[in-house]
């Protein structure tokens, strides 16, 4: 069997067993990043790269964040090089699957794409696990590509912690990003391309929809 049809069997499991995966949306409970960048006077691209369970709905959630310029599905944070799906999914590599977003830091800024990704992406308390996907490779992680996004995200997630704005501790990783690998063509824009997957419409279809709920002025259609 595959690991996407074992991950599907496993999402079935789980909504048999009636624990659907984690569908954050309550963003008014998190609330901005006290610290953040400035809004950059000019258009310009930077990069940020995290990860939180399946790189499928992560990339579908900002693929659809105003300013973000692409997103694509990828893999970060091991000791291979080039790595692939099925060795990523071993668990051997250490890498966890991710998401690497260029954005425009004059239409949203980094703050601002943190605070979708705590509160309608993923779980931030749970641990080497996102719903039904279990493993290192689902691990959470903000990967960071400069001092400045290391203060904003450290100091973010001291901010949620100190408020308990989640019943338990955040136990996202902040790391230095060394690689970024995108993952296999198949994997990209997959949420968009399978709308009707059972995966996507229990697990990622909400999220897109909790974004476009929580954040109207964040939210883009394209």
């Amino acid at each position: 069997m595959s690991k996407i049809s074992l991950r599907l069997t496993a999402m079935i499991l789980t909504v048999l067993a009636g624990a659907l995966a984690c569908q954050t949306g309550n963003a008014a409970a998190v609330p901005a990043p006290a610290a953040d960048e400035p809004r950059a006077a000019v258009s310009t691209k930077q990069t940020a790269v995290v990860a939180g369970g399946c790189f499928w709905g992560i990339q579908a959630v900002f693929q659809h964040v105003k300013g973000v310029v692409s997103a694509t599905s990828g893999y970060s944070g091991g000791t291979v090089k080039n790595p692939d799906y099925e060795t990523v999914s071993s668990g051997s590599t250490g890498h966890a699957e991710s998401v690497k977003i260029v954005y425009d830091p004059s239409k949203v800024t980094y703050g601002e794409l943190l605070r979708v990704f705590f509160s309608v992406a993923l779980d931030p308390t749970e641990l080497n696990r996102q719903g039904p996907d279990e493993g290192t490779q689902y691990r959470s992680v903000i990967f960071y590509t400069s001092d400045e996004q290391k203060r904003i995200a450290q100091s973010y997630i001291a901010q949620l912690d100190q408020a308990k704005t989640f019943p338990r501790p955040i136990v996202t990783q902040v790391v230095p990003l060394q690689a970024f690998y995108p993952a296999e063509a198949y994997h990209q824009n997959y949420a968009t391309l399978h709308p009707d997957n059972p995966y996507i419409v229990y697990n990622d279809a909400p999220k897109v929809a909790n974004l476009r709920r929580e954040f109207p002025d964040l939210y883009s259609g394209k």
